[in-house]
């Protein structure tokens, strides 16, 4: 049975992954987004980018700079992003609306370029190629939910030989669970249903 930790409860009735609280960001993010399976490859190298950007901070800060970061990178379109160069490195460097670390800043504009150099599709199909085809059961609790899977560090692997960074088998078990390649809602959320 999942703990009382595990499952929350909010003012609205609704029993939800704990993690959600009480932020209504935070909650329509997990009713919404979390774990919906997401596809396109504009809408995935936003949520690599993303996600690579959290590293080492709390999802909700990225959560809640995420129209900065939408704006300040051109609404992630790896073409435009792509075409980005040292001036613009700076003018991130100097947005207090997003995330301002130069290696991540870098790392998002070099993966563009990877991106927009591949043909329509191949970022989704890569991302997708290494998703389950067999669901784990359910998880009771938090500590059943793994930081990594063999099937994040293939994929990580994957992706650091075709030149993308921050792309580590944590951050990409991260997007895994974000874009709905896994569902780690745990047992007894509505959206485990």
């Amino acid at each position: 049975m999942t703990s009382n930790t595990d499952i929350r409860v909010g003012a609205d009735g609704v029993a939800r992954c704990a993690w959600a609280g009480d932020d209504d960001e935070y909650r329509r993010y997990h009713d919404e987004e979390w774990g919906r399976p997401l596809h396109g490859d504009r809408a995935l190298y936003e949520k690599l980018s993303l996600e690579g950007f959290q590293a080492g901070l709390s999802w909700i800060t990225i959560l809640r700079k995420r129209p900065a970061f939408r704006a300040a990178f051109a609404g992630f379109e790896p073409a435009l992003v792509a075409a980005f160069d040292e001036a613009d490195v700076e003018r991130l460097m100097a947005d207090a609306g997003i995330v301002r670390n130069r290696a991540k800043i870098e790392a998002v504009i070099s993966n563009a370029r990877l991106v927009a150099a591949l043909e329509e599709g191949a970022l989704d199909a890569l991302l997708w190629s290494f998703a389950p085809t067999v669901p784990r059961p359910r998880p009771r609790s938090f500590a059943e939910i793994p930081a990594t899977t063999p099937a994040s560090e293939a994929a990580s692997k994957a992706l650091r030989t075709a030149g993308f960074r921050f792309v580590g088998p944590t951050t990409v078990y991260a997007l895994m669970q974000s874009a709905g390649m896994v569902d780690d809602h745990v047992e007894g959320c509505w959206r485990a249903a």
